[in-house]
């Protein structure tokens, strides 16, 4: 209860103040995405890994 149960994103008012016009649909843009973090799994693998976590809940102080 109280939660959202759908997001709709509508360009209008920044179309209209701003004349700005989004470059990417959602498709083609979760397709980017998608692909980016295919093509760069060496930045963001070492992430996962527990030192790198052990480092982020030290410097975060998260439990």
């Amino acid at each position: 209860p109280g939660h959202d149960r759908r997001y709709a994103i509508d360009a209008t008012k920044i179309k209209q103040e701003l004349g700005w016009t989004p470059k990417e649909t959602l498709e083609s843009g979760l397709r980017s995405t998608v692909n980016w973090y295919l093509n760069n799994r060496a930045w963001w693998q070492p992430l996962l890994s527990s030192e790198y976590q052990s480092y982020y809940q030290k410097v975060y102080q998260m439990s």
